[in-house]
């Protein structure tokens, strides 16, 4: 399948990422750009405004200190991040502060270039194994900050959240509510503004985490 989505690589090891963009490009993708640092990160979108960053965490300057920036300067950028961490903290890091995708390295070629037209699309991914880690382990300490933002949530924002938080993409959640996918969309911004959080992992988790602690009912 042919693609036309602009993608920059950054990590700091020459021979993976040259692996990395070979493959993309012969996937039909447009490599703009490479990098290995925080620094070059930053740089390659201020230059080149690549609609997708797929960036390692572990390399000079430390690529999870890249996504503010980042964002700060352009808030639309997509950012994946592509690493062999699977700590927590690191996640939730990457997904608080604004990325639109967490990959292990391990992954298959044609599943990343699946992963980054799905982002590109307004999709938010996490590796399963790693989602059901985090929705295993407590997330977030200050409940009551999320359950007040979750009280905030119209009836039909709470159907799609919830129905977001069972791993539905906006497209099912659309199908699921007899929306159209564009409502869906305008439904999850609401619902990140008002959960103060960034993206539907993150969304999703607040829901899960304040049902597990019975905070909230479930709707279904």
């Amino acid at each position: 399948m042919m693609t036309d989505l602009r993608v920059a690589v950054c990590d700091d090891h020459p021979l993976f990422r040259e692996g990395v963009a070979r493959t993309l490009t012969e996937l039909g993708f447009s490599i703009v750009a490479e990098g290995g640092s925080r620094d070059d990160a930053i740089r390659i979108v201020q230059s080149h405004h690549p609609d997708i960053l797929l960036m390692d965490i572990s390399m000079p300057g430390g690529g999870l200190n890249a996504i503010a920036p980042i964002l700060t300067e352009r808030p639309d950028q997509n950012i994946v991040m592509l690493t062999v961490s699977e700590t927590s903290d690191d996640i939730r890091r990457a997904l608080q502060d604004g990325a639109k995708g967490y990959v292990l390295k391990g992954i298959g070629s044609t599943s990343l270039a699946d992963i980054l037209r799905s982002v590109a699309a307004g999709e938010g991914y996490v590796a399963p194994t790693l989602s059901a880690k985090l929705l295993s382990e407590p997330a977030y300490p200050e409940i009551s900050n999320l359950v007040a933002g979750l009280r905030e949530l119209t009836a039909r924002e709470r159907e799609v959240l919830e129905l977001a938080a069972g791993g539905l993409s906006n497209k099912s959640v659309a199908i699921e509510l007899d929306l159209h996918e564009k409502t869906v969309k305008h439904h999850m911004t609401r619902i990140f503004a008002k959960l103060n959080v960034s993206n539907r992992t993150a969304a999703a988790i607040a829901w899960n985490e304040a049902v597990r602690e019975g905070a909230i009912r479930p709707l279904a």
